[in-house]
């Protein structure tokens, strides 16, 4: 029987969110062990740099650009530059990972954020027999993590449970009562999106290994510039430069064990050996503003940013007898490659007409170490809320290219030798940086990406005077 397939997709989590991929403040033992089981990315990338696009290219297989949804779906915003229109859903005609799933024979299952639409476009509109909890928000809205639950979610709880808790419960019913068809769970975590909010039990353990660290003596806080967004441009960008926010560590905790809950669920029912797990994160870790709960460091600024703080995610795959445990890959894959990977580990045919961006990443799972692809790219040509600016990039090998849209700079990093993205070498390497630049235009047109026009009245409506920008990390 094809494995069971179950796709594990975090919000907000941070490219050094784990233990295993860096952090010394937060505990992620289960995850760990998970690493230490299988397969991890040290160069794994989402699609964009905020959610709904990511997520979009993980149901379809393409770059958010050629699917049209590229922002957060609801945000809005201009600057210097006007907004740019976007798709406020995934469309019907995208054929969706779980209805090719579920045409192949596999009972779908999405649980937990959706955040692709509204009800016209809810995931049993793409091919998932369950849906729990999946809707238009974004997060847990106004009513937190704590229930009672937003009436979205129609998830009724005793006041107080928490919300990461139901979620792991209801994907280990579904599990326990799977019957006889291999199952694709699609478990869409909110955590650790805002609002921050943990066990109590949690938070108190964090706020006493920080003070044990001596974190608490020190603000781990740096203002910045202004928020180029003109709705938000009273505020200042608000760098974090140390991991020792003790609410959203106990958030990680919280949702590491209730992964290893998940986990141990499959242990119990005999199918550990029958499942091949991906963990991933939707953007890069919140770093700039909303409290700014985590620190990317060494890499660049974070979430709703094209720099590698923005767009880096952890990522670890384990399939029994497929992937070789505590093996590291350090090829660079993206969203988009889950759609024919999946496929493939189901022994089903590609549909390269559909995830037509998307490589399987089948050949790394077994021990390769490269795949056939010259370049990724990303196209974020918004200003979201954490203080980025409307951007393109691409990396190719160990090369990035980031083309600024406001001023039409270009930005030329060696990630091998600077991954903190501090020296800028297009002066130093003119050619590379034409050549590189002249495929992202050509990738541009291929996937018919919108670019941002000026808005002549910009500087009438800031609301404060710009700031000078810090340093980048």
């Amino acid at each position: 029987m094809p494995p069971n397939i179950i796709s594990l997709l975090i919000d907000d989590l941070g490219a050094r969110d784990l233990g295993c991929f860096g952090s010394s403040f937060y505990e992620t033992p289960r995850l760990d062990q998970l690493a230490r089981e299988g397969l991890s990315f040290s160069n794994a990338y989402a699609a964009c740099p905020v959610c709904s696009p990511t997520r979009a290219s993980m149901m379809s297989g393409k770059y958010p650009a050629r699917v049209g949804v590229t922002q957060f779906i609801g945000g809005r915003g201009q600057g210097k530059l006007k907004s740019v229109p976007y798709l406020h859903y995934l469309p019907l005609e995208e054929k969706s990972i779980a209805s090719s799933l579920r045409e192949g024979g596999y009972a779908t299952w999405h649980v937990g954020k959706w955040h692709l639409g509204d009800e016209d476009f809810f995931p049993e509109k793409h091919g998932f027999d369950v849906n729990i909890s999946g809707c238009h928000m974004g997060g847990p809205g106004k009513n937190g993590y704590f229930a009672p639950y937003a009436p979205e979610f129609n998830l009724p709880a005793p006041e107080g449970e928490y919300l990461t808790d139901r979620i792991t419960d209801e994907a280990i019913t579904l599990i326990r009562n799977r019957g006889d068809k291999p199952f694709f769970l699609n478990m869409s975590h909110y955590a650790v999106h805002t609002p921050l909010q943990a066990p109590a039990h949690l938070v108190a353990k964090y706020e006493r290994k920080a003070k044990r660290m001596g974190l608490d003596q020190v603000d781990p806080i740096v203002l910045g510039e202004s928020l180029p967004v003109l709705h938000k441009s009273d505020q200042r960008v608000e760098r974090r430069m140390f991991q020792s926010h003790a609410v959203y560590a106990a958030m990680i905790e919280n949702l590491d064990t209730n992964i290893g809950r998940l986990l141990d669920a499959l242990e119990e029912e005999g199918l550990t050996k029958d499942t091949l797990v991906c963990f991933t994160s939707d953007n890069g870790g919140l770093s700039t503003v909303d409290g700014s709960p985590t620190c990317n460091f060494p890499f660049n600024e974070g979430k709703g940013w094209n720099y590698e703080g923005g767009t880096r995610v952890c990522q670890i795959a384990r399939w029994p007898g497929v992937t070789a445990p505590s093996t590291v890959c350090g090829e660079n894959v993206q969203t988009c490659d889950f759609y024919p990977t999946f496929l493939e580990a189901a022994g089903l045919p590609l549909m390269p007409e559909q995830h037509v961006d998307g490589l399987s990443m089948m050949p790394l799972f077994k021990g390769g170490q490269n795949l056939d692809r010259e370049a990724i790219y990303w196209h974020y040509p918004h200003y979201g809320n954490q203080g980025g600016r409307p951007a393109c990039s691409m990396v190719s090998g160990c090369w990035k290219l980031i083309e600024n849209f406001e001023d039409g700079d270009l930005e030329l990093y060696h990630l091998d030798e600077d991954v903190s993205e501090q020296r800028n070498l297009s002066d130093v390497y003119p050619d590379r940086t034409r050549a590189m630049y002249k495929r992202m235009q050509a990738w541009q047109a291929d996937v018919e990406a919108k670019i941002p026009e000026p808005n002549p009245d910009w500087l009438s409506e800031m609301k404060a005077p710009a700031i000078p920008n810090n340093a980048h990390i």
